[in-house]
C-alpha cells in the first residue's frame, strides 16, 4: 500500500559529500516522522536521523555537525544531506517512514535501502 524509494547514493571519497532522497508514494493519508538508518557489512542497523512533520530533527552522535536531515511534506520525502564523509559511513541506507494510511492504519514504511560506500 504504501512505498518507499531512496535514491542519490553512491561511490564517494573521504570527505566528499552525497544527498539521498527518499519518496514515498501509495495510500497514504499522513506521515509523521520520517527517517534514515544505516547497515553497514556485517553490523546491526542502526539509527542516523530523524525528521518529525512539525520539522525537529534527532541524530546520532556519530553524525551530528555532519549530516542534515530534512524533508518537504508536499512531496513526501526526506532527504540526508550527508558532508564530510568518513569510511565509517559505508554501509546501505534505509528510509522509514511512519504513515497513515487513506484507510487510516498506522503503519511503519521502510525502503529498500541504498549503497553508500566512502573510500579512504
Amino acid at each position: 500500500q504504501v512505498q518507499l524509494v531512496e535514491s542519490g547514493g553512491g561511490l564517494v571519497q573521504a570527505g566528499g559529500s552525497l544527498r539521498l532522497s527518499c519518496t514515498a508514494s501509495g495510500s497514504i493519508f499522513m506521515i509523521f516522522d520520517m527517517g534514515w538508518y544505516r547497515q553497514a557489512p556485517g553490523q546491526q542497523r542502526e539509527f542516523v536521523a530523524t525528521i518529525t512533520r512539525g520539522g525537529s530533527t534527532n541524530y546520532a552522535d556519530s553524525v551530528k555537525g555532519r549530516f542534515t536531515v530534512s524533508r518537504d511534506n508536499a512531496k513526501n520525502t526526506v532527504y540526508l544531506e550527508m558532508n564530510s564523509l568518513k569510511p565509517e559511513d559505508t554501509g546501505d541506507y534505509y528510509c522509514k517512514a511512519e504513515v497513515r494510511t487513506s484507510g487510516f492504519s498506522d503503519l511503519d514504511s521502510w525502503g529498500k535501502g541504498i549503497q553508500v560506500t566512502v573510500s579512504s
